[in-house]
């Protein structure tokens, strides 16, 4: 891969959207560009990237070897989906805060809630405010 093709490059951005629904017709002007890094990234210094292994969030549309793009600076709330450390074990799962609990969910039905109790090693390092998903 060459220097440029690493660097943050602005890519052609499509003026006019294209319909998920009822085909359209495609107008074919491109009048101005778009540089993902800055669509992605509202925090440069709080943001990371970090790759998905496993299934457990397949229902939220997270899948095995994604891309997600997490933010330490956004706010901690329950809905939110979030990376945590818990007991030594970084995961990625929805929040939940119930009165003095929090819980992580999993977004697949092979997998139970887990409830962090006040024994457990535990941290969040960020919200998910994007995933990277390659169709294959």
């Amino acid at each position: 891969m060459n220097k440029e093709s690493k660097s943050n490059t602005n890519i052609p951005l499509m003026d006019n959207p294209i319909s998920a629904g009822f085909p359209g017709l495609a107008q074919g002007n491109e009048s101005s560009s778009l540089n993902l890094h800055d669509l992605l990234v509202e925090n440069k210094t709080a943001t990371y990237f970090i790759r998905v292994k496993g299934d457990s969030m397949e229902g939220a549309g997270i899948f095995d070897n994604d891309i997600l793009v997490v933010d330490r600076s956004k706010e901690i709330a329950t809905g939110k989906i979030v990376i945590a450390s818990l007991n030594g074990e970084f995961t990625v799962k929805r929040l939940e805060i119930q009165k003095n609990t929090i819980f992580l969910h999993a977004e697949n039905p092979k997998y139970r809630k887990i409830a962090v109790t006040k024994d457990c090693d535990f941290e969040i390092f960020g919200v998910v405010t994007y995933n990277i998903h390659r169709q294959v």
